[in-house]
């Protein structure tokens, strides 16, 4: 079934035979909705084997879907050869160099006139129940990797980033607001976070870990933020 989000995301963009790439496949949400809404062929990127399985088994890979194992800053396809991309939930998985390395690989294999779609969240506002356990997902990726594991970036940020590879932004709307983050959500960052401290021994890392054991899902999850959607176009 496809989320509503993407269905939304996907309505004033001209699916119907066009070769798409989905940046960050995840379980194959917009894989999915692209297929439905008439996609000629759609590659579905993802450097995760548990997303790729998933995205494999949900849609096939064949004649109108392929499943492609790579990072999103390296994507092994032609230049100027997508139609339309999409980012459904990816750039908040990515730090700012992160971010803008694949923005320079997504406008490199985009055509002249290719539509571009990212879906994201702004900020969680102050006092959401979910910052905390934003914080704690951040802290265990740092000890572990350097680097945050999120970072919401605001859509006025995406917008400039985006144009600065010369996209022209043509919309923005609001996809979700409030956010309904559930004990499910949490659970995911929490077990995330866990498994980034697994080889860590540090006195830090211990902190994180307690506090971790004391994240109870269901009084962390709320409804908070929101999420947004912005449509780019390429200059023909």
């Amino acid at each position: 079934m496809v989320p509503t989000t993407v269905r939304a995301a996907l309505a004033d963009q001209p699916v119907a035979d066009a070769v798409c790439l989905e940046a960050g496949a995840g379980v194959g949400n917009t894989t999915e909705g692209l297929l439905a809404a008439g996609a000629e062929r759609v590659y579905a990127v993802t450097d995760d084997p548990a997303h790729a399985r998933a995205t494999r088994e949900r849609v096939g890979d064949g004649a109108r879907a392929a499943v492609v194992r790579a990072d999103v800053r390296a994507v092994p396809l032609p230049d100027d050869s997508m139609d339309l991309i999409t980012a459904h939930g990816l750039c908040n998985v990515l730090p700012p160099d992160a971010l803008d390395a694949a923005l320079a690989e997504l406008s490199r294999v985009a055509a002249p006139g290719a539509r571009l779609v990212v879906d994201d969240y702004d900020p969680l506002p102050a006092g959401a129940r979910m910052r905390e356990v934003v914080a704690l997902a951040n802290a265990a990726s740092d000890l572990s990797s350097g680097e945050s594991a999120l970072t919401f970036y605001p859509a006025r940020h995406l917008r400039r980033v985006c144009e600065g590879w010369g996209w022209t932004v043509e919309r923005e709307t609001t996809l979700l607001e409030p956010v309904p983050w559930t004990p499910a959500h949490v659970r995911a960052h929490r077990d995330s976070a866990r498994e980034a401290l697994a080889d860590e021994s540090n006195a830090a890392a211990a902190a994180v870990r307690d506090a971790l054991d004391r994240l109870d899902p269901t009084r962390a999850a709320g409804d908070a933020g929101r999420m947004y959607s912005l449509a780019f176009r390429r200059p023909a």
